[in-house]
């Protein structure tokens, strides 16, 4: 051991030497080097090996790196490179070999290595580490994707990223993570070649290679294509690969209600720009252009639906209502076409199955535009019947029975009894928790329209029904109802 450990701080002298030579270390600079690497490689060539002990070393060599260039950067001194930085860095980079030979399932160590050869240039280095690694560790995708960005980034080899994500895919032919990085790498490369102005030729073999990986894919759904199409979509001259895609989408997979999900929102998009684009067009105007294309987002939902009556589907469609719906607007025709999109879904679904959405505030929502709707076109008898069609659908809002009273009250022949069937309606489903509204149906019975003796089993009621503070909050009310005032 000690013939090793000697012969290996031999090997220091000429660049220490070189050191103070140059006037980057003074001579007890060099002493103390000399000390304390020889009681670090000591610890490295025991019998006992600590992984400890191999990361002190390499930490202190890299201290020495940077100790060396920042005096370099003090007296303007920036030759012999080769004889001074190169051997250290040599010499940490066998240290890393030696630790993650022992350590192989040490990830951390391997990467440590990695970032250590990126930041002090050594190109060629971190190309051989990713090798290593990847023939200890093929089963993690994330490493192949890693080593090729740099072989991409770092050396501007497209060709060896090429042969790496290839290799990838041999080992995780379902991995959707390494062909989009492969897509998106391909098209990167196409871009900066077409940016350079220069082989245009290898820039189309770059497309070309991006429209096979995504035949070559095993992996079938429609979410899947559609990350290839997003890819796409983030460069100026992908159009061809784009609508390519989009027929594969629509040919394939045409049962998935993401494709129409994706296909009425292109809708939407179209012209977008455009429209942005132009100064002069009026607030109106573009109002109008916003309503032209919701519309057409619209019947490619409905459209949809006519084949692929599913719950998925209806929640895909009132979804996209709901939110352009929430979009502020002041413009008063904006407002009122929404409207009508989210009224649409009662009438295109008859089961009600858009109003019985997965997404329960659109659910709720549609509910209550939808009887709005009724009333404003129809009158009382429309409100009447669409109540009358929702009121055993789940998930409700307490404004819709609110709303429900409200038309009944605004009538000339106000019936006290459908007031009632509306309140036992909604205590049913927020009785538990909501003291108004058992507080305002006490109110409706002490009014001229109802009859004072019930509000005593109204009250009786509450205190049962009711939970937690909800009881106290409304025992406080009510005496203040029974005071006069509220």
């Amino acid at each position: 051991m000690a013939e090793i450990v000697q012969q290996r701080l031999e090997d220091r002298i000429p660049g220490l030497e070189q050191l103070e030579r140059v006037g980057l270390f003074t001579k007890k600079e060099v002493r103390l080097v000399i000390k304390k690497s020889t009681a670090l490689e000591y610890k490295l060539h025991r019998p006992m090996l600590r992984k400890e002990d191999f990361i002190t070393y390499i930490e202190y060599e890299i201290g020495v790196l940077e100790l060396i260039k920042k005096r370099r950067l003090r007296i303007g001194y920036n030759f012999k490179k080769d004889e001074i930085e190169f051997p250290i860095m040599s010499r940490i980079s066998s240290v890393f070999r030696r630790a993650t030979a022992k350590w192989k399932d040490d990830l951390q160590l391997w990467l440590s290595h990695v970032a250590f050869c990126k930041k002090w240039n050594m190109k060629t280095q971190v190309s051989k580490v990713f090798l290593s690694l990847l023939a200890i560790h093929p089963d993690k995708p994330a490493l192949w994707i890693m080593a090729a960005k740099c072989e991409m980034e770092d050396r501007n080899s497209s060709e060896s990223a090429r042969h790496l994500f290839l290799r990838a895919l041999r080992f995780h032919p379902k991995n959707k993570k390494v062909y989009l990085e492969y897509f998106r790498m391909e098209l990167m490369h196409a871009e900066k070649l077409r940016r350079q102005q220069k082989e245009l030729e290898q820039a189309e073999m770059a497309m070309v290679s991006a429209s096979v990986i995504t035949s070559l894919c095993t992996i079938t759904d429609a979410e899947f294509v559609l990350s290839f199409l997003n890819i796409a979509a983030l460069f100026d001259f992908t159009k061809e690969l784009q609508e390519m895609i989009l027929q594969d989408l629509q040919n394939k997979y045409a049962n998935d209600p993401l494709t129409w999900d994706y296909m009425a929102k292109c809708e939407l998009e179209a012209g977008l720009g455009a429209e942005m684009g132009a100064e002069l067009q009026s607030t109106k105007e573009k109002a109008s252009d916003t309503v032209r294309r919701e519309e057409r987002s619209c019947l490619v939902y409905e459209e949809g639906l006519k084949s692929l009556q599913t719950e998925a589907m209806w929640t895909c469609y009132a979804t996209f209502c709901w939110n352009r719906f929430k979009r502020k607007t002041n413009v008063t025709e904006l407002k009122e076409k929404v409207t009508l999109h989210v009224v649409k879904l009662h009438i295109f679904s008859c089961d009600q199955r858009g109003l019985a959405s997965t997404v329960p505030a659109v659910s709720m929502e549609v509910k209550k535009k939808y009887l709005d709707w009724s009333y404003t076109t129809g009158g009382y008898k429309k409100a009447r019947q669409t109540f009358r069609s929702l009121h055993e659908h789940r998930p409700f809002s307490k404004e819709f029975f609110l709303r429900m009273i409200q038309i009944e009250k605004e009538q000339d022949s106000l019936k006290m009894s459908n007031i009632r069937d509306y309140y036992e309606r909604a205590l049913r489903e927020f009785g538990s928790s909501d003291e108004d509204l058992w507080l305002d149906y006490i109110k409706e019975e002490r009014g001229p329209h109802g009859q004072a003796e019930n509000s005593g089993s109204i009250h009786w009621r509450a205190m049962k029904s009711l939970e937690g503070e909800c009881v106290e909050r409304f025992v406080t009310k009510y005496t203040l109802l029974q005071t006069g005032h509220i």
